[in-house]
């Protein structure tokens, strides 16, 4: 099986707020991201996205997901649990990507078995260069596991 190549890997952002979204998008714009940025809002949206559900049908399946905790009708941490539960989800590395820098919040991701967790920068030149350096690790040093089947 040929492994996507470093431009084609689809990237799922789960984050409700506009703001932090358009933060990320530019952020990786600025970073020359390759890589197409899909955006849901709430964790049951990612969720469908994942199952390839209702309006996402034909969503591509990502190489890699972004993921608030702080979500709209289903806590990032409970969406965790489910793409890390799930045979057809759990090879896809979740990096939660949150505001917080609560102990508890960060052991609990862990726990959930996260990839990774960063709190995210306030200024947009410190999240672009950790976009920069998300992107480098995720799509140039990291071999990602090849889709499922």
């Amino acid at each position: 099986m040929t492994l996507p190549i470093h431009g084609a890997v689809d990237i799922l952002l789960v984050e409700d707020s506009p703001t932090d979204a358009l933060i990320t998008r530019e952020a990786l714009t600025q970073a020359r991201v390759l890589n197409r940025l899909h955006h849901v809002e709430d964790g049951y949206e990612a969720l469908e996205f994942l199952r390839r559900q209702g309006a996402h049908a034909e969503a591509p399946r990502p190489g890699l997901i972004l993921l608030d905790l702080n979500l709209p009708k289903k806590s990032g941490l409970d969406v965790l649990t489910e793409i890390k539960s799930d045979p057809n989800l759990q090879t896809i590395p979740v990096v939660v990507l949150t505001t917080s820098r609560a102990t508890v919040e960060v052991d609990a991701a862990y726990r959930q078995h996260a990839n990774c967790f960063i709190t995210k920068p306030v200024e947009f030149e410190d999240m672009a260069r950790c976009i920069c350096a998300l992107e480098n690790f995720w799509f140039s040093i990291v071999t990602l596991p090849p889709p499922a089947k």
